[in-house]
């Protein structure tokens, strides 16, 4: 820290009367001591940050922060306003002023000491001794936390920011649900009324993070571990900041009776917490009103409030996690890639398709609508379309490897994988270039990560060593090594595809329809979906690539139809919620959304998951030996005027969701209620039970 701040970097009498001259006046200073290369562009970073939320804070404290490329090392600016400057916070102008810079590079251990700060400024003593500073030495040594400072006059805070030998202690206690916890003794909870039936405190998890992840993050942990303490109960914080974030521990998680979210990014891995009552709100909200927080997500406790659950974290999010085997990480890592690429696909083969539909099949010679664009000509519109869902296909592949990379290895993966992923598209590599490219860049910058840096080179180790050595690397074995032969094994899939007919191209559509009702969007649901997305992602795809997306996507849509169709002809095997979601499930299978099988696959996998394979496999066969074909990716019934011999695919929908109907409820009427005897009663009990929830019991 001491080379953070000196003197030099301090101002007790602020003249400044508004915010952005106070910025300016603390970055001068940061630009005579060389910490700031440009002083004009540093303060529109700095304006940047403060427009998306004001850093004003309770208690007269303004927080003007930012990560800039201007930056050449961290750097803190303090200063003293005796008028007051308005940092936009509810109590009104701010009169300590800290100006926190970063490099846009900078090293978790740099900002884990500004984090460290951020959480002394919710220290009271802290402040007060900034206000009684008599010089600006006394002042960078309070902020600095030198034993120096410590006098009489001038209280040294408890827990100032010294540890420059020990930097990652604050945050990471914090993440990690240790140090960081605020627990209640017996006697606080009990006279507070914190404590449950079992006598134990009443307990939170709580996860903050702001776009910075610099100040507020922080100082929201700090803020409702404070609140915390004086409430009685036990709160545990999970900071999500710049330094990164340890996860908080699985059983600490479950064990909490409530969740705080004061966040304003999306809190990573949130599916974690689902199922507990919880409050979600701004970041300042966790700095300002702590307690009402507390209070709030207590009352939802007592009333029985939980999420439902919330929308699942992208695979980037979940990669990694201790004790996983690595076909289950690099599963995750191919899914990653896989989530992202789907919406080009879909956006991409949605407008080639609207364009064929519109400008017929001569659209793909249509000249560049950059040099010919007729504003009243349909063959103009359709050309754009084609044009535009061209565009977007191009970053299929590059998509597909940069954010497998990105499973691996986080940001730092993302250049060498797209740069992977575009040299695999101009080798003519296509989505097996991609897969390739994509693991070496991401593995490549796991194995650069582990070299023990010099400190003085952990700043530009993230936005200049990492992306060139990688990409220097990747581009080699691309071009060089792996790329020739990827580029034949494409191009021989490709024939083979181009090859199939009669029982060939039949079984081929019986095994597609088995994998997309295997897992109804899973794993094996994608890998099929890839495989059919790839034979399209191109401006003129083949016959047999059309029919194989043909067959997907029928098959893809049995398992809701089939459910909502059993749901309506026997309502009776089926419960209440079921019977309501098979309303849904009506528009979600035309939709050729997979997953609105998945609550009727959960509660009946046996029955239910069987019957769709078999459904999907007739309805894949059939629309592979009917000769149906699509050029979109998606779309369900609405596309239906962009298919090869729409009725016979319509045809083989219906036989498919048929079958498995039939299958589903044969097989539901054959269960036998749990405790009928051999004479054929039901125990009393058990058809009390049966009719109270409105459910069969299964045998």
């Amino acid at each position: 820290m001491s080379d953070m701040i000196t003197a030099d970097l301090v101002d007790l009498d602020l003249s400044a009367d508004s915010k952005e001259a106070a910025a300016r006046a603390l970055a001068e200073r940061m630009v005579s001591l060389g910490r700031v290369t440009d002083l004009e562009g540093f303060l529109a970073d700095v304006a940047a940050r403060e427009a998306q939320m004001p850093t004003g804070l309770d208690g007269g404290i303004g927080i003007p922060h930012c990560r800039s490329a201007h930056v050449t090392e961290p750097t803190l600016a303090f200063g003293r306003s005796a008028a007051g400057i308005d940092f936009g916070a509810p109590d009104g102008p701010a009169d300590l002023i800290f100006l926190i810079a970063a490099p846009a590079g900078a090293d978790d251990a740099h900002l884990t000491i500004l984090s460290a700060l951020a959480r002394q400024l919710m220290n009271s003593e802290f402040t007060d001794a900034l206000r009684s500073a008599g010089d600006a030495e006394t002042a960078a040594a309070l902020i600095r936390g030198d034993e120096a400072a410590a006098t009489p006059a001038t209280p040294r805070a408890e827990g100032a920011v010294s540890a420059s030998q020990n930097t990652a202690a604050a945050p990471a206690a914090a993440s990690a649900g240790t140090a960081a916890a605020s627990t209640g003794t017996g006697t606080d909870a009990g006279a507070g009324g914190s404590s449950d039936a079992a006598g134990r405190p009443f307990r939170i998890v709580a996860v903050t993070s702001c776009p910075t992840g610099i100040a507020h993050t922080y100082m929201a942990a700090e803020s409702l571990e404070n609140a915390g303490r004086e409430a009685g109960v036990e709160l545990v914080v999970e900071t999500q900041g710049s330094a990164g974030f340890t996860r908080l521990d699985p059983e600490v998680i479950a064990a909490a009776d409530g969740v705080i979210f004061a966040h304003d990014v999306p809190v990573r891995e949130k599916d974690r917490f689902a199922g507990k009552p919880t409050v979600d709100v701004g970041v300042k909200a966790g700095i300002n009103r702590p307690a009402e927080l507390i209070g709030e997500v207590r009352e939802r406790a007592a009333r029985g409030e939980v999420t439902s659950g919330s929308a699942p974290s992208t695979p980037v999010e979940r990669v990694g996690d201790a004790g996983e085997g690595y076909g289950t990480k690099l599963r995750k890592w191919l899914m990653s890639g896989v989530s992202y690429m789907v919406p080009f696909v879909a956006a991409g083969g949605l407008l080639i398709a609207l364009g064929f539909a519109i400008g017929g099949y001569k659209v793909n010679k249509a000249p560049s609508v950059m040099d010919h664009f007729v504003w009243t000509q349909g063959d103009s519109w359709a050309a754009l379309l084609f044009q535009i869902g061209v565009v977007s296909f191009g970053f299929l592949v590059p998509v597909l490897a940069g954010y497998i990379a990105y499973g691996m290895a986080d940001r730092p993966g993302l250049v060498p994988g797209f740069v992977g992923g575009m040299i695999a598209s101009t080798i003519n590599a296509g989505f097996l270039g991609g897969l390739v490219a994509g693991l070496l860049a991401g593995g490549v910058v796991m194995g650069i990560q582990k070299i023990n840096i010099p400190a003085a080179l952990r700043g530009i180790m993230p936005v200049v060593v990492i992306p060139l050595i990688s990409s220097a690397i990747v581009g080699f074995l691309m071009f060089v090594v792996v790329g020739k032969p990827i580029a034949s094994a494409q191009k021989g899939m490709t024939d083979w595809l181009n090859g199939l007919s009669g029982s060939n191209a039949v079984l081929l559509g019986a095994l597609l329809g088995l994998m997309m009702c295997f897992d109804l969007g899973g794993p094996v649901n994608k890998v099929a979906y890839t495989f059919a997305t790839a034979g399209i992602a191109v401006s003129n795809p083949s016959d047999s690539a059309m029919k194989i997306m043909a067959a997907v996507m029928a098959a893809g849509m049995v398992p809701p139809l089939a459910m909502a169709l059993a749901t309506t002809v026997r309502g009776k095997l089926f419960t209440q919620t079921e019977r309501e979601n098979g309303k849904a499930a009506w528009v979600l299978g035309a939709s050729f959304i997979s997953e609105g099988a998945i609550p009727f696959a959960a509660a009946d996998p046996l029955r239910v998951i069987p019957s769709s394979m078999v459904g999907g496999a007739v309805t894949g066969a059939l629309s592979m030996a009917f000769g149906a074909t699509l050029r979109a990716p998606h779309g369900g019934i609405f596309v239906v005027p962009l298919i090869g011999n729409p009725f016979l695919y319509l045809i083989a929908i219906a036989a498919g969701v048929c079958v498995t109907t039939a299958l589903v409820v044969v097989l539901k009427g054959l269960r036998k209620p749990a405790g009928q005897s051999a004479a054929g009663g039901t125990a009393p009990g058990a058809a009390a039970a049966a009719k109270e929830d409105r459910q069969p019991v299964a045998a």
